[in-house]
């Protein structure tokens, strides 16, 4: 069982944690994150363009949160994308708006309340008969398992107790491991406690996270608040009279224990899955097998009876020979009607009933049960076929869980089955002729697939998938009625024509099993109902034109919300349970929970002037508005620039306060979210703007992240790998894990938070504190006065940093920019503090340092840079108001590159002494005495370094250099690598074994610095020279007697003194020195 991790010594972060109260305590004094449009008086007569550069603003969201539980870290994973946005926002000077809604509408909170009343009656008001009422449970199980036979053992274990392995079977063990005492849990049968219970928290558990959320802004969905009650009234008001609302009998996932459509925020498992629709084929049954005669006996009252088998192709029924059940499967006979009985599973016949197929509807009435095995043999009536009666033959891979639970097929090896050989004995039919396969493309495929049996599963949904998709778009009848007519076209023909005949109906189901919130297993239902038209034509292609402008950061995540502009389309907006506003002009209907949280940004923009503060809305905001003056009208007014209305229930500079406030924020700027939202919440919202808004107030952005891991596993309670968002904080602090959160990834990709970064943190936060304060202290014995090499280097190293930092900001790629301008910042001044050992820091440059590194890391981590900030470095104002560092001169790259060079030449160094020392031990291992003779360098003696510097590379690398430049096309920024070879061949490269390997590694560093850079082949800095600077440190690291740095030229006029290697001087290049060690 995976476990999060135990901290041992917690001093350093009860510190860290004790100064992140402190600022955050100071911050909202302050109130820094309450932010307002500028004074209508000082933007009068300005454009809305001349107003956002006179008054720049950004204004960020993601989905609220539902409240009915803590939020847990995958909830701050995302909230921190919109949370470090914020932070970078605010440094370039704009008017920040991050605001956090709290969402209560559907059904979770009101299907937990009942859960709740159900198990007070069973164990007790405060549960205390829990455990005897378990006991019996489980000994009448255990009976019930007795009875039940060795056969039947497994299905028998299937009940309550074993149904989940978390042991948190009920709903008031849920809500004691969220750590509600349980003394209190019975508050939790009135839904509206919830209301009360979990938003504080959700606000607290935020304010420790350090969050810049105007709270002024909040507030709770559904009628609770009576002004978004009439936000929500006014919405679907204007999509009902633009005719997007529509009411009409469709298909759609149906609970019916909770008697409503269940929509993807309603559901328990299998979000997503929607209606698929099927052709129910009726084939009556003319002759029983024995066995399924005497299980029947006289039990369908005179009625009729039907195989029903669902399938996606009607056409091919011309060609039936045979109907396969599932041999292991149970089947029932359930009564259609008074005269007609169908043969199918439970879960088909669940199906059935609420699509109008039974009568009365919604009504089950189940005649008989029978194992597939006793149905083989029985003769039907194949409807439309060439083949008037077939008979039911067995196959092992039929699901009950998809179709009926019979399957159309080619008939098999009778012999295999041990079945009568007559019941098989009927040919394949060419139904359809495709240019792939022609007129029999099961055979061509069981040869292609080399499928022997039908033990065979994979290749047979293979061969299935690929025999459906030629079929269906190249094929064409070459039987029936439309002979000659494509399958594309025929295919609804035949089914009509089938249903007219009586032989076929209607038939859907879930895609997959959808479990609601009140743990009913749904079905498909045919029912009038509310629905939104989402799929129409125009309104789509307004949508795609708004996708089309509006910035997606990943290719990903665009062709996420193009997919689902291709198959969304009706979905219902009304139910009768749960909690929500009411349907306006059909108040037995509550919105339902995806459709009222379609364009609420807009109502953060004015929510502070309505009511303040209060989630509920009881208490009028500064504006003194009540709730019934907020009418259609008066939003359509502010929202749309609708007429105002006369009269009035406000008076205009009320309603004008209200729009000005929307006219400065609107749109937003970016939305933030999981990628499971984009199929659902987040193409609504699209949808819904693009009908109700102007372009102009359409959304800029919106990006996605993938879901969030705790120490590379699945977050998951029932393995104790799972924090919440204030465990997170109490366990590490504020800090540790708000780097953790911008280290864990920013694509698509599920990220990953690694308890054991977020603890190395705290040490890495604590040390750097430790050093800023030891550094300001020690301001006076720091090095003042003119600076040297290694101090202009370590500037423009901070300035590039800085430049980078910022480009990752930009993209929100956030872990990128916590590793320049976090941890490749800090290594900068570990070189810095290495390489300047013998003379000491420069202090303008150490104090400029801390200042920026405080910056740089302020959108993600804002407590200690506060910290550094406003304690250490002694600044007045706080540090969320700083702006980001602005360079007083541009980034020199030579010296940057020069940085770099150093860096890697030393390692180079170490790493070229650390081989000769291995080549030393292996040589003196060898047997006698002759390689020890030879040995020239002993590291227990004093010893120096030669380091040998080459101007020009060598003439065969040259060569190939002018190859790839004759083979790079400048337009498509690609090498012609078929040219390339040609070119070695011709040249006689090609046998050169250096020529390809050095090729692969000069394109690489075209990909890497760009070609013009990699063709220049020239450093931009005098590399002689620059060693030179490094030598003092060189020695003092590499405990060096002396170090000399000599040109290849100077070098090759000694290779005849001892110590002078010709291999290892000829082995130096352009920017590769050489190194050899020597006694002294």
């Amino acid at each position: 069982m995976a476990q999060t991790i135990e901290l041992a010594q917690t001093a350093k972060r009860d510190h860290l944690k004790a100064l992140e109260k402190k600022y955050q305590e100071r911050w909202q004094s302050e109130k820094l994150f309450e932010v307002n449009a500028p004074p209508a008086a000082d933007v009068a007569g300005l454009s809305p363009a001349e107003i956002q550069q006179k008054y720049p603003k950004w204004f960020g969201n993601f989905p609220f949160p539902y409240m009915n539980g803590s939020l847990h870290l995958g909830h701050a994973f995302t909230i921190s994308k919109i949370e470090f946005a914020a932070g970078y926002e605010r440094m370039l000077g704009k008017r920040v708006l991050f605001p956090h809604g709290l969402h209560v509408t559907g059904m979770p909170i009101k299907a937990s309340s009942d859960k709740i009343i159900r198990e007070m009656e069973l164990f007790g008001a405060d549960f205390e008969r829990f455990e005897r009422v378990q006991a019996e449970m489980a000994a009448a199980e255990r009976e019930e398992e007795a009875k039940a036979g060795p056969e039947d053992k497994s299905k028998a274990k299937k009940g309550k107790l074993a149904a989940k392995s978390t042991g948190l079977t009920y709903q008031f063990q849920i809500m004691e491991s969220i750590g509600v005492p349980r003394a209190d849990i019975k508050k939790f049968a009135d839904p509206l406690y919830w209301l009360s219970y979990f938003p504080p928290i959700a606000v607290s558990d935020n304010n420790a996270f350090g969050s810049r959320i105007d709270w002024r802004r909040t507030f709770l969905t559904t009628d609770a608040n009576p002004f978004y009650d009439s936000f929500v009234r006014w919405q679907i008001n204007k999509l009902y009279k633009l005719g997007k609302i529509k009411f009409g009998e469709r298909y759609t996932i149906y609970s019916p224990k909770d008697g409503q459509p269940c929509m993807d925020h309603d559901r328990q498992d299998g979000e997503g899955f929607g209606p698929q629709e099927y052709t129910g084929v009726k084939m009556e049954v003319l002759d029983w097998s024995p066995a399924a005669k005497e299980l029947i006996g006289n039990k369908v009252g005179g009625r009729k009876v039907f195989l029903v088998a669902a399938t996606l192709r009607p056409e091919t029924m011309y060609g039936q020979t045979n109907c396969f059940v599932g041999t292991g499967i149970k089947y029932g006979v359930f009564a259609a009607n008074d005269k007609e009985a169908f043969v199918c599973t439970l879960r088909a016949a669940r199906n059935m009933a609420f699509q109008g197929t039974f009568s009365p509807r919604g009504h089950i009435e189940q005649l008989a049960e029978l194992d597939g095995s006793k149905i083989v043999g029985t003769k039907i009536n194949a409807p439309f076929s060439v083949n008037p009666q077939v008979y039911v033959l067995p196959m092992d891979n039929v699901l009950p869980t998809k179709g009926t639970g019979t399957l159309m097929d080619l008939r098999k090896k009778p012999e295999f089955y041990k079945i009568d050989p007559a019941w098989a004995a009927l040919d394949p039919v060419p139904v359809l002729s495709t240019p792939t396969y022609g007129e029999m493309s099961a055979p061509a495929l069981i040869k292609l697939l080399k499928i022997q049996s039908q033990k065979d599963t994979k290749q047979l949904a293979e061969a299935k998938e690929l025999s459906y998709k030629e079929g269906f778009y190249n094929g064409t009848m070459s039987i029936g009625e439309f002979k000659g007519v494509s399958v594309q076209e025929a295919k609804p023909k035949v089914r009509e024509a089938m249903i007219n005949a009586g032989v076929a109906f209607p038939y859907a189901e879930p895609e997959g099993l959808v479990i609601s919130r009140s743990a009913d297993e749904c079905v498909v239902a045919l029912m009038d109902q509310w629905y939104l038209d989402y799929g129409e034509p125009s309104w789509r292609k307004q949508t795609e034109d708004l996708l089309s402008r509006m910035n997606t950061y990943t290719r990903e995540t665009r062709h996420g919300f193009e997919k689902t502009l291709d198959w969304l389309n009706k979905w219902a907006c009304a139910r009768t349970y749960g909690l929500g506003s009411a349907l306006p002009w059909d108040p037995q209907f509550l919105v339902e929970s995806l459709s009222d949280s379609t364009i609420y940004m807009c109502y953060y923009t004015v929510a502070q002037l309505l009511h303040e503060g209060d989630i509920e809305g009881k208490k009028p905001g500064p504006l003194g508005i009540t709730p019934d003056q907020m009418t259609d009208e008066i939003w359509e007014y502010i929202f749309c620039n609708g007429p105002f209305p006369d009269p009035s229930p406000l008076p205009r500079e009320k309603a004008d306060a209200l729009k000005h406030e929307y006219e400065y924020f609107y749109p937003f700027d970016l939305r933030s979210s999981a990628k499971d939202l984009v199929p659902n919440h987040l193409t609504f919202a699209l949808y819904n703007h693009a009908a109700i808004f102007p372009e102009d107030k359409w959304p800029l952005s919106m990006r996605t992240n993938g879901h969030l891991m705790l120490n590379g596993k699945k977050m998951s309670k029932s393995t104790g790998n799972s924090l919440t968002l204030r465990e997170a904080i109490e366990k590490f602090g504020a800090d540790a894990t708000r780097l953790s959160l911008a280290d864990g990834g920013d694509g698509l990709e599920d990220a990953n938070f690694e308890e054991k970064t977020a603890n190395a943190n705290i040490l890495r936060i604590h040390t750097l504190l430790s050093w800023c304060e030891e550094m300001v202290k020690d301001r006076a014995n720091l090095r003042h006065g003119q600076r040297n090499y290694h101090d202009q280097v370590f500037e423009n190293e901070m300035k590039d940093l800085i430049n980078t930092t910022q480009t990752h900001y930009e993209a929100t790629n956030y872990k990128e920019a916590l590793k320049f301008g976090f941890y490749e910042f800090q290594s900068a001044r570990d070189w810095y503090r290495e390489v300047t050992s013998d003379v000491g820091m420069h202090a303008d440059l150490v104090l400029s340092w801390m200042r920026n590194a405080a910056l740089l890391v302020t959108p993600i981590a804002p407590h200690f840079a506060e910290h550094i900030w406003s304690t250490i470095l002694g600044e007045p104002k706080s540090i969320q108001l700083a702006l980001w560092p602005t360079l007083s001169t541009p980034v020199d790259p030579t010296l940057v590159e020069a940085g770099t060079y150093m860096r890697g030449t030393i390692k180079t160094i170490r790493d070229a002494e650390a081989s000769l020392l291995k080549a030393l031990s292996k040589a003196k291992g060898k047997k006698g005495g002759a390689a020890n003779d030879r040995v020239i360098f002993d590291p227990k003696k004093p010893k120096a370094v030669r380091i040998y510097v080459a101007t020009m590379f060598p003439e065969w690398q040259d060569a190939c250099v002018g190859i790839v430049q004759e083979s790079y096309s400048k337009e498509t920024d690609k090498v012609d690598d078929a040219k390339v070879k040609q070119l070695l061949t011709d040249t006689g490269l090609i046998k050169d074994k250096r020529a390809m390997p050095f090729i692969q590694i000069f394109k690489k560093r075209m990909a890497q610095y760009g070609a013009e850079v990699a063709f220049r082949r020239t450093l931009p800095f005098s590399e002689s020279a620059v060693l030179n600077e490094l030598l003092p440190y060189l020695k003092k690291t590499l405990g060096l007697v002396s170090a000399d740095v000599l040109s290849v030229d100077e070098a090759r006029q000694k290779e005849q003194e001892h110590g002078f290697t010709k291999n290892i001087i000829d082995s130096s290049e352009p920017g590769s020195p050489a190194f050899e060690y020597y006694n002294v």
